[in-house]
């Protein structure tokens, strides 16, 4: 489930720069900082691609000297929400790496699909290894999870 929900948003995020798929963003505001090497995306944030629909407040792609071809992080701030076709994904702040392959989403994570939900401060998703981890990080609780046998 996590691993899928990770392979979504990355698709989403570096399709534009890989000229993969298209994707749609749109928001209230975009600037374009050439000496800062930022695209910001504010306001009503929606990215549309095939596989996922990601919303946020803002958008920010922080890119390198190859410009959008070289993606150094994206990072989606205020009321993340990540969906797909099976499952929806939520939480304060998404970053993701490319050059590590790690998604970070923070801040009352909650992911829910037709197998349950789960509860926790923190997602970290490794798709190099696979290796998805929820934690309680930065929450006053514990990880929770009410699954529902199929």
């Amino acid at each position: 489930m996590k691993r899928l929900l990770a392979l979504f948003v990355l698709m989403a995020l570096a399709a534009p720069a890989l000229g993969q798929q298209k994707v749609e963003i749109t928001s209230d505001l975009f600037t374009v900082d050439e000496t800062s090497h930022n695209a910001v995306f504010t306001g009503n944030v929606v990215v549309i691609h095939p596989s996922v629909k990601v919303w946020a407040d803002k958008v920010v792609a922080v890119y390198g000297a190859g410009g959008a071809t070289d993606i150094e992080s994206f990072v989606a701030t205020g009321a993340v929400r990540l969906e797909t076709e099976e499952q929806t994904a939520t939480g304060e702040k998404a970053v993701f790496t490319p050059a590590d392959q790690m998604l970070r989403l923070t801040g009352n994570v909650q992911v829910v699909n037709a197998s349950g939900t789960v509860a926790a401060g923190e997602l970290m998703v490794n798709l190099a290894t696979n290796v998805s981890t929820f934690t309680s990080a930065g929450s006053q609780g514990r990880v929770t999870g009410v699954f529902t046998s199929q």
